[in-house]
């Protein structure tokens, strides 16, 4: 029998994914002078190989100033169209659809390598030891050139030919930061209520569309939650989710949790054993956004066996599931699942012990996954944790 993994989703917009797995973004940290080179493309040419119907990159900045990591990829302006087409062509030219994930990272900017750290309001991040910085409050003005980058990225992202683009609008960068109670403080149009917290996400979607046309995928990533007290919450997220579908956006994603509360590893106390026992994470937050919408829903977050995927599908709660580090280990693996010789990622969480470095641990131990296919070579499964923390230490001391 046919896997309901291999079914194709055609989208709101008329464009058509050639099944419902998806690679989700995990950092990749891999540009060349903030331009997606060989490394990239060598990357994404194995995923774009792998069976996946949807790639979706790792974050690219909208403004070199403000960086979330040293190599980020930045695309300001149409000076980015021939490396961001390369990178296209490599990993489309198996059938895969890849979408640029677009991304500002305001007050997670760090510090180092930004020259401008800014948020909705001066409300710095309660941890990092000063890595980012105290964020200035933007001002209306510059509200508004922010939205415009957001579109004008965009639109080089289609005329480089990539099939979608993706807004992140989760995990506590800059568009979570709006319509964060907690972060955005702020009593004008950008701010003072929850529909005026919402403006800048719609605006930016607004002007991304006005780019790219009615019939180009724009997808939007968006938290069930920040799990902070008095912070953007279910109730809040649910009213966004129906501004979205009226803004036509194609493909919601899923997920939670900010830096100072990482849910996407898997270690909150709010996900409990029985959401363990189901894998997704957030399984229960697209159920209620089912009841309530129409749209497309994409749900990553804890995916590790076939039966828990087809199961998420099957009950219509959502229409992909999206899986991440076991790319880095697995870079094959959906090819597996959808012919059914593979049942389960081998993937496991890889933490440190010390719940100081946990928030990190994972993380450092698929990114080296990461760098080793862009390198081209095998994932190597036997690095330990701590080797892996030892070797990124050494990294950020020497600069290499």
């Amino acid at each position: 029998m046919t896997s309901i993994l291999a079914a194709p989703l055609t989208l709101p917009c008329g464009a058509t994914l050639s099944n419902r797995l998806a690679k989700s973004a995990m950092s990749e940290n891999l540009a060349d002078d903030h331009l997606p080179g060989e490394r990239l493309r060598r990357l994404y040419a194995r995923w774009g190989a792998s069976g996946a119907g949807l790639l979706l990159t790792g974050t690219v900045m909208v403004d070199a100033r403000a960086l979330g990591e040293p190599h980020n990829v930045v695309v300001e302006n149409e000076a980015a169209h021939d490396p961001m087409a390369r990178w296209a062509e490599a990993g489309q030219a198996a059938g895969a659809a890849v979408w640029p994930q677009l991304n500002h990272p305001g007050r997670q900017a760090i510090r180092a390598v930004s020259t401008q750290i800014v948020a909705p309001s001066a409300v710095p991040l309660k941890i990092g030891g000063g890595m980012f910085g105290v964020p200035r409050a933007l001002e209306a003005g510059e509200i508004e050139v922010i939205v415009e980058r957001f579109g004008r990225a965009a639109g080089v992202c289609k005329r480089a030919g990539f099939a979608g683009v993706q807004l992140h609008g989760a995990h506590g960068y800059l568009v979570s930061q709006f319509l964060s109670p907690l972060v955005n403080q702020r009593d004008d149009a950008w701010g003072g209520d929850a529909v005026r917290r919402r403006r800048f996400l719609v605006e930016v979607v607004r002007a991304m569309r006005a780019e790219v046309g009615s019939a180009y995928p724009i997808g939007v990533k968006l938290n069930s939650a920040d799990f902070q007290r008095g912070g953007f919450d279910e109730d809040e997220s649910m009213a966004v989710v129906g501004v979205l579908e009226a803004e036509g956006v194609d493909l919601l994603e899923i997920s939670g949790g900010t830096y100072e509360r990482p849910a996407v590893i898997g270690t909150l106390p709010e996900q409990k054993a029985s959401t363990a026992a189901r894998e997704a994470y957030f399984l229960d937050y697209a159920r209620k956004v089912r009841a309530r919408t129409g749209m497309p829903l994409l749900l990553t977050g804890g995916f590790r066996t076939r039966a828990g995927m087809e199961g998420a599908l099957a009950s219509g709660a959502v229409d992909m599931v999206g899986v991440a580090r076991p790319m880095a280990l697995e870079p094959e693996l959906p090819r597996g699942l959808l012919d059914g010789t593979v049942d389960q990622s081998r993937a496991t969480l890889h933490l440190s012990g010390l719940k100081l470095l946990d928030g990190v641990s994972d993380i450092a131990w698929y990114g080296h996954q990461l760098r080793r296919l862009a390198d081209g070579k095998e994932p190597d499964p036997s690095a330990t944790t701590w080797g892996v923390l030892a070797r990124m230490g050494w990294a950020a001391a020497t600069g290499r």
